[in-house]
């Protein structure tokens, strides 16, 4: 990849589109509702008789996968970019709540010969009309969070596969809704959970299906990233194309909620290790967090000076430190942390314990066999020998693509290709429901001094009988990295 290339990629990343973190369609509509902690019990007893089995589920081939990607921000741009690399994918439809977030998506294809997408925009609801379009196969879905379920579901009632950004719910109900959808249309909904693809985390899987670190009994997973200064910035400019998040949209989430708001990117690979949702389960959860030490001052400091940041004013917003802690139905333990508004360096701590050994990957990566931290040449050879074959196979390629280091690319090569050769996707519904879940429950709990609450068993029990996770390329791997030409060096994205 040439300079020029990495150059455009990171413009157009970064300015192409928008906010950071999710794509945008709106922060405004639906309007946000407050955390309804009362039917929270309710929802975790819902009885629920299983109308089909999608784990495991191997939808039919589809050799030409035709996309339609709502929401085109920071993370929605990206994708397209992603996604125009890879053979068997044709872009067919793009949505934004803003013309010129279309454009610049637009712009991008055609700068790397690629058909021209259908343009939807204008209105909160333009989503609508690319969801119905008869010829799509896949609904990829970048938006704030509170859309996230609501555009998920109406893409599987209209006979689309669906692939959501994280979180993929918000509330359990929520979660139930696409579990009930998935199984009733067997369309495949999956959180895109990138960070179950980074290559550390794959490599600690594959070595877990190994035996290496025996019979694995707890993990620790976390989200750990100062945003405070991104969830209180404001577009300056009426396009909002800035790097914000539109409307102060994830700052709504913070003023409402008390709990770990988004728990998904340590949990996910910690799941996977434990085999949660296929030969475990998860069980009970009991949360806490510390009071809010951040977040209400700067809202006071920016208030005294602006008066747009009213509404956040006397607002209940979350604490600065969440911590949860599950039991699993076999009597295993994860921890799982979420802090995104006070000062230290990024981790998702990802801890996996076994009776023979155990890796965590922050500060810096770490594996012990037994007793001992393996040392430089040790992990060496651990690298060598157990790096997955999917690492092995379009790794390079990821890291000059891009997205978060390669794994954002990982995970799209991935879903592509088993929609491509007919095979289960690594996450079906119940994983994104589970996952998902864990952010009502632990307000639940914060709520109640910290109280136990059941998890609900998304998978209607058969967790019991569902086989583990693994990355198997044998009736995969298929899928080619495609080569595309440079775009015109003088071409600029049409925003700033």
């Amino acid at each position: 990849m040439t300079t020029n290339r990495r150059n455009f990629l990171k413009n157009a990343t970064l300015a192409g589109a928008g906010a950071m973190a999710s794509g945008l369609i709106s922060g405004c509509a639906p309007k946000q509702p407050e955390s309804n902690l009362a039917v929270i019990l309710e929802s975790v007893k819902k009885a629920h008789t299983q109308k089909f089995n999608m784990s495991g589920y191997a939808a039919p081939a589809i050799p030409i996968v035709r996309v339609g990607v709502i929401g085109l921000g920071d993370r929605g741009s990206g994708a397209v970019q992603r996604l125009s690399y890879i053979d068997g994918v044709e872009i067919t439809a793009l949505c934004d709540l803003r013309k010129v977030a279309v454009d610049g998506s637009q712009k991008y294809l055609t700068s790397v010969g690629k058909p021209a997408a259908r343009e939807f925009y204008g209105d909160d609801f333009a989503w609508k009309k690319l969801i119905e379009l008869p010829d799509l196969d896949l609904i990829y879905i970048v938006t704030p969070w509170i859309w996230h379920t609501k555009m998920a579901v109406s893409a599987m009632e209209n006979g689309k596969h669906t692939c959501c950004e994280v979180p993929i719910a918000r509330t359990i109900d929520e979660a139930w809704q696409l579990v009930e959808t998935s199984e009733k249309t067997k369309k495949h909904c999956m959180m895109l959970e990138n960070c179950c693809y980074d290559f550390f985390e794959l490599l600690t899987l594959n070595m877990a299906r190994q035996g290496m670190f025996g019979d694995i009994i707890h993990g620790e997973g976390a989200y750990i990233h100062n945003l405070l200064e991104m969830n209180f910035r404001k577009p300056q400019d009426d396009k909002q194309t800035d790097n914000a998040y539109t409307n102060l949209w994830r700052l709504r989430e913070n003023a409402t909620r008390n709990g770990n708001v988004y728990p998904t990117h340590g949990l996910g690979p910690v799941c996977q290790a434990l085999k949660i949702n296929r030969g475990d389960k998860m069980d009970l959860l009991s949360s806490v967090s510390t009071a809010d030490f951040s977040m209400a001052p700067k809202e006071k400091e920016l208030l005294s000076t602006d008066p747009m940041y009213a509404e956040f004013k006397d607002s209940h917003f979350r604490g600065n430190i969440n911590t949860s802690i599950i039991k699993t139905a076999l009597g295993k333990t994860i921890m799982v942390q979420h802090d995104t508004s006070s000062t230290q360096p990024y981790s998702r701590i990802h801890l996996v314990k076994g009776t023979k050994g155990m890796v965590c990957k922050y500060p810096i990566e770490h594996i012990a066999l037994g007793e001992e931290w393996a040392d430089e040449a040790k992990m060496k050879e651990l690298y060598e020998k157990y790096t997955p074959e999917i690492i092995k196979r379009v790794g390079e390629l990821a890291k000059k693509v891009g997205g978060h280091g390669g794994m954002d690319f990982i995970m799209d090569w991935r879903t592509i290709d088993c929609l491509r050769n007919g095979l289960p996707l690594d996450q079906n519904v119940y994983d994104g429901a589970l996952w998902s879940s864990i952010a009502p429950l632990s307000e639940w709990s914060v709520a109640n001094k910290s109280q136990s609450i059941e998890v609900p068993d998304f998978t209607g029990g058969s967790w019991k009988t569902n086989k583990p996770h693994e990355i198997n390329l044998e009736s995969g791997g298929t899928t080619k990295v495609l080569d595309i030409k440079e775009p015109e060096a003088e071409m600029q994205m049409n925003v700033k």
